[in-house]
């Protein structure tokens, strides 16, 4: 097995939602093991500059992070893709998604054609426009990996009382990781982790109170992060789909 500091060494890295909560640690820890890391933010330009500053602390000297805001939502998800993709040189060798909306609705009868709509938009049809765009330079490189990230309890088919549309996206991610997985050749992987009820600087004080129901309480983003990092690692870990939840 390749050594695992020089896994990432000189590659490559996008990080979709890598400015802040499980993104910004997948980052850093890139960064660490000697990745060119980009990290793509929503908004903040503020939060996008205190991560690359992290990340500029944490890189190999001949390292050089850079970063840039794109509102996701505002743009269709094949143009979201072609432009994400688009802010590199080429394509990356890394490509890890930790960007997705969430809502929780009142119920299923309470749930519109609207929300379906948006949920399925950017929590599938994105990552799978991005998905076929990425993999195809890395099957002819030989080397690459795609990790994305589902949601709570969707590395099975589950029923919800409350984010249906969104766990209904995010858990038919399983069939686009598989197939991944089917077409891809030795060196290139794509899996799923899907967290459990984990605590960022997004969380509001309800919602951390509810997290707290997990065994042992709510995790936090670096524990995730190195789950991340070691299914990243390792080539033979491909079209898994993996909870990372504590046991909840």
């Amino acid at each position: 097995m390749a050594d695992r500091e020089a896994v990432f060494e000189g590659r490559s890295a996008l990080v979709v939602g890598g400015s802040g909560g499980i993104g910004r640690a997948v980052a850093v820890g890139l960064a660490e093991r000697g990745a060119r890391v980009c990290i793509h933010g929503g908004h903040s330009a503020g939060r996008l500059e205190r991560t690359l500053a992290e990340l500029r602390k944490a890189e190999a000297p001949d390292s050089a992070a850079s970063g840039f805001l794109y509102n996701i939502e505002a743009s269709s998800p094949e143009e979201a893709a072609q432009f994400i993709l688009a802010k590199m040189d080429q394509t990356p060798d890394i490509l890890v998604l930790a960007w997705g909306p969430f809502a929780r609705n009142a119920s299923l009868a309470e749930t519109t054609a609207k929300e379906w709509r948006f949920m399925t938009e950017f929590n599938l049809i994105f990552p799978e426009v991005l998905v076929s765009l990425a993999i195809r330079d890395m099957l002819r490189r030989g080397w690459g990996r795609i990790l994305l990230f589902g949601g709570t309890k969707t590395s099975e088919i589950s029923g919800f009382s409350t984010t249906v549309a969104y766990s209904a996206a995010k858990t038919a991610l399983g069939v686009l990781v598989k197939s991944a997985a089917r077409a891809s050749c030795w060196g290139v992987t794509c899996n799923l982790i899907c967290p459990g009820l984990v605590d960022t600087e997004y969380s509001t004080s309800a919602e951390r109170l509810y997290n707290s129901r997990s065994p042992g309480g709510a995790l936090d983003c670096g524990a995730v992060a190195r789950a991340a990092l070691a299914v990243l690692e390792n080539e033979a870990v491909n079209g898994s789909l993996i909870p990372v939840d504590g046991g909840l």
